[in-house]
């Protein structure tokens, strides 16, 4: 019987990526938005994938909504934590609600979505917890002190978890995109793609949110047993950690 794969923020960007490969690697996959109703429905409709509309902050929401594909589709046994959102400025501007919105989502957002599948994971001894994080969250980045201060506390999230997960047969596993080719990133000026952001990549070029699904679909997989608490930098070579 397929495993169930829940993909947080999985109908868009990286997370769609996300979503299609895990359903073409044969497991049943359950993608969650925010927001975006028409655009989940066309995902929906294109893919076959079933999608639930809850906040990941909120864990009430997120218990509720996992209950609910746990209902309809079975235990999840892989979570991608990949649901993200921004609220840049630079700090001297930055309001309490920025910062709230930022840390609340990108960081308590994953102790509400991993809480109520672990016990649930304990008991099967099997899991995959995937945390989609950042090069911002080793690196630092201007304008994201929020953002950055979330992405890093998701690094140290996967490494605590990963040692309490790892008798059990749970792995927790983080990757950290660098510049990928979403609508987001490809909606910054051509200027300041090929004179600013290109140049620091060693690659020459953005990465393909399929680069980083791929990262996903080995993480989830049988042959990933002895990876867990660590990091994968998908960045084209712009930062090493």
């Amino acid at each position: 019987m397929a495993r169930v794969a829940l993909v947080t923020g999985g109908t868009r960007g990286i997370g769609e990526a996300i979503s299609l490969a895990l359903r073409d690697a044969g497991y049943k996959v359950a993608a969650t938005y925010a927001g975006n109703d028409e655009k989940a429905r066309a995902f929906s409709d294109a893919t076959g994938i079933k999608t639930y509309k809850w906040d990941v902050a909120s864990y009430d929401a997120c218990k509720a909504g996992i209950e609910k594909v746990e209902a309809e589709l079975g235990p999840v046994e892989i979570l991608v934590n990949n649901a993200g959102i921004t609220r840049d400025g630079m700090f001297h501007k930055m309001t309490p609600d920025m910062w709230n919105e930022v840390i609340n989502t990108n960081l308590t957002g994953l102790f509400n979505m991993t809480h109520p599948v672990w016990t649930g994971m304990r008991d099967r001894k099997f899991g995959r917890v995937i945390n989609i994080s950042s090069i911002n969250g080793q690196k630092g980045q201007a304008g994201q002190a929020n953002y950055s201060a979330a992405k890093a506390g998701d690094i140290g999230f996967t490494r605590a978890l990963a040692q309490e997960g790892a008798r059990a047969g749970i792995t927790v596993n983080a990757i950290c995109p660098g510049y990928i080719g979403t609508e987001m990133v490809r909606a910054v000026p051509e200027k300041v793609l090929n004179e600013r952001i290109i140049p620091q990549i060693p690659v020459g070029r953005l990465g393909e949110p399929e680069e980083i699904a791929r990262c996903v679909v080995f993480l989830a997989s049988d042959d990933s047993g002895f990876v867990t608490g660590s990091t994968i930098s998908a960045n084209g070579g712009q930062y090493f950690s």
